[in-house]
């Protein structure tokens, strides 16, 4: 009799740790929503998440993300689970969300602080990158052809008024403005004063003043600026080639084809999408971006920006000159790109950027997409990415 009591007490705490076991592997639940009242906020508004969420199997919420399971999918599991562990922690700054897809796979998904799957996250200068593929979406329909990259960039805005515009202004191309390379002059104290008043800048009206109020564009004014208004050169372009208004193209050729509907998308102060920064989405749909980049520019098997545009924006045109920029990257059209060491391998990472950790890495070789978003001052987690995540696809090659 006191062997049999002894056998159940064993037996009912053997179910009961199984239980707990049970309960902890599904403690994290649901990936955290932001509520309505929550999604309305003010970024720096947003409530911190009290745990974070890492999801290695994550759940299909039939949004045109495909999902798959690290480690069965490929990956190796522990090094990015202690990675996921460690941005919890704190140890690599304040970042939001790490996304990661293999072979176009949702296989990790996990957020962070002020991370939700629902959340358009602000995308600050990784917009510049959405505005690239914008311009090639263009291309591909037939608006603009690869040879008028080269071609002034004025021939294209028909409300100018030349007579009023500075000594070389012809000089400007997309391939320039896309390389950070317009040329312009603008005293920042007196375009201030100018955008107090902004009835003349309107659409097209944009280029016309910069381009009245700048010093001449000369061969040794065309060299890599950051910004310096060249992406809403470009987008100005873009209002002016294609259908209707760039706000109707964007959406009805690029969101709504990608299946992005959770997101806010600014207006310039011309009256124009912006196309730098001030664009939020999130992290799920951030992947569908680098998938067009991932697969040559295919979007469900079709062409949805051109093979050879992609293989220009994608690739190391010129040196950024900033110097705190890191000495191996190199910029295409509003993309990064730089070698990333793997053991004795090297492997092409090809990525858009914003302030504060927003990025897309696409590792093509590894077939690899990787999500990040957050809002850290110092933003140094590409060492991590390089540690953890690669090795973690590379070795299984």
């Amino acid at each position: 009799m006191t062997i049999d009591l002894k056998f159940k007490a064993f037996l009912t705490a053997v179910l009961l740790s199984s239980a707990a076991a049970a309960s902890a592997e599904e403690s994290n639940g649901p990936a955290p929503e932001a509520t309505a009242v929550q999604a309305a906020l003010s970024f720096r508004d947003i409530p911190l998440l009290e745990s974070a969420f890492v999801d290695t199997s994550p759940a299909d919420r039939d949004d045109g993300v495909s999902v798959g399971e690290l480690g069965l999918d490929g990956g190796k599991k522990d090094n990015i689970v202690k990675l996921a562990q460690e941005i919890a922690d704190g140890e690599h700054g304040k970042y939001d969300s790490l996304l990661i897809a293999h072979k176009d796979k949702l296989l990790f998904e996990s957020y962070y602080l002020r991370g939700r799957i629902n959340l358009a996250h602000g995308q600050a200068s990784a917009t510049k990158a959405h505005t690239s593929l914008i311009l090639g979406r263009a291309i591909q329909l037939g608006y603009l052809t690869m040879a008028d990259l080269d071609k002034p960039l004025i021939g294209f805005l028909k409300n100018l008024d030349r007579t009023k515009l500075v000594d070389g202004a012809e000089k400007i191309t997309l391939h320039k403005a896309l390389t950070m390379h317009g040329g312009l002059s603008i005293n920042r104290e007196n375009w201030e004063e100018i955008e107090k008043n902004p009835v003349p800048l309107q659409r097209q009206g944009l280029v016309q003043t910069l381009l009245e109020h700048s010093r001449p564009i000369t061969e040794e004014s065309q060299t890599y600026l950051y910004g310096n208004f060249n992406p809403m050169l470009v987008m100005t372009v873009i209002d002016a080639v294609v259908p209707g208004t760039a706000e109707d193209f964007i959406k009805k050729e690029v969101l709504d084809k990608l299946g992005i509907t959770n997101y806010s998308w600014d207006t310039h102060v011309s009256g124009l999408p912006q196309a730098g920064w001030m664009v939020s989405m999130t992290s799920r749909d951030m992947l569908k971006w680098g998938s067009v980049v991932l697969n040559e520019g295919k979007l469900n098997g079709e062409q949805f920006v051109p093979t050879e545009y992609l293989a220009k924006a994608t690739s190391g045109l010129v040196k950024p000159t900033e110097d705190w920029m890191p000495e191996t990257y190199r910029y295409g059209y509003f993309f990064y790109q730089t070698p990333v060491e793997v053991g004795d391998k090297s492997y092409n990472a090809t990525f858009a950027w914003g302030g504060g950790g927003q990025r897309i890495i696409v590792v093509d070789e590894l077939d690899l997409t990787i999500v990040i978003t957050g809002h850290d001052r110092e933003d140094q987690i590409m060492a991590s990415i390089s540690n953890a995540i690669l090795p973690a696809f590379a070795e299984q090659r």
